[in-house]
């Protein structure tokens, strides 16, 4: 069988090599094009070319789609394997393989689709995601399921490891789909009419904690923002980075932002319902720090206050 692949971030490694270990022919892998990074701000590969230059796989990172599905028809793909690629294929492109294209998706579709379903899962308190391989159609992750894999959330981990997790159940899903694929049809049903949700991509300005937010839901924005784009808020003129928290003591009544107490092991911040215990944090230019590192070496004081969004962006 002869098949391409399409996927740029980490997350779609592991079903790339899930793919050259079926022993399946891989024409070729597509990515998207090079982008600048660090702080020479230097081109450099995305994590699914690195893999593939690895094994001298011949890499196509078109800057426009329409016509690469003449390539499809020419190369006589039987396949094309989809993970977090980060471009909609056009229909011609959809058509063009002969048994199609499969998307390997880190959700329960049709819960969370979109660009950022891991992410929004954990924000939004889900229990459960998990991994659906779908028949590419031309909507929105909108295609019939193949099969799906659910796993419980945990609520000790941020959107990093659950990523890691997502990324081998799906390398997984796909290594038994390619050993049953049928010479036929690949056999798929309708996602649900009801449940759709929508992941929109996450952006930096999101980062900034609002205090008056309940603090289980500031909890779960900070590990959903963890490692990138880092929940964020300015104490003292000050960008600090919150890494880790956990939910704090009831019952306590200062304004949302307030820091209750900054001691020893404890930075405790009043919310607008609960408080918040920072676990992990970092100052601009430093390294993250558990609080009672931090606090050895930085003073905090009690009753001092993180400011709100609406004040941050009053200031600028």
């Amino acid at each position: 069988m002869r098949a391409v692949f399409a996927g740029t971030p980490d997350f779609a490694v592991p079903s790339l090599e899930a793919l050259l270990s079926s022993g399946t022919e891989v024409v070729a892998v597509y990515c998207q094009p090079d982008r600048p990074a660090g702080r020479g701000r230097k081109l450099r590969p995305c994590a699914v070319k690195a893999r593939a230059m690895a094994d001298h796989l011949t890499v196509r990172q078109p800057v426009d789609l329409k016509h690469e599905a003449s390539y499809l028809i020419d190369q006589k793909i039987d396949l094309a394997v989809v993970a977090a690629y980060g471009r909609i294929l056009p229909p011609t492109m959809l058509e063009a393989p002969t048994h199609g294209c499969v998307n390997v998706h880190a959700s329960l579709l049709p819960r969370w689709r979109g660009a950022a379903p891991i992410q929004r899962a954990i924000e939004a308190g889900d229990p459960k995601t998990g991994v659906t391989l779908m028949a590419m159609d031309v909507g929105l992750d909108t295609g019939p399921i193949i099969k799906a894999r659910e796993t419980p959330i945990l609520e000790s981990e941020n959107s990093q490891s659950l990523h890691d997790r997502l990324a081998i159940l799906g390398a997984q899903m796909l290594s038994e789909f390619l050993e049953g694929l049928p010479a036929g049809p690949i056999a798929s049903k309708p996602q649900p009419e009801t449940g759709a949700t929508y992941a929109r991509q996450l952006m930096r300005d999101e980062a900034w904690l609002d205090w008056r937010r309940p603090a289980d839901e500031l909890v779960r924005q900070i590990r959903a923002f963890n490692p990138w784009p880092l929940a964020r808020s300015k104490l003292d003129g000050m960008d600090y980075r919150i890494h880790q928290a956990a939910l704090g003591a009831a019952g306590t009544s200062a304004t949302p932002g307030t820091i209750t107490i900054a001691h020893g092991t404890s930075l405790r911040v009043q919310t607008g319902a609960g408080t918040l215990d920072v676990l992990q944090l970092q100052r601009p230019g430093g390294k993250a720090l558990d609080t009672k590192t931090f606090l050895n070496g930085h003073a905090i004081r009690t009753g001092s206050a993180f400011m709100l969004p609406s004040d941050i962006h009053a200031d600028r």
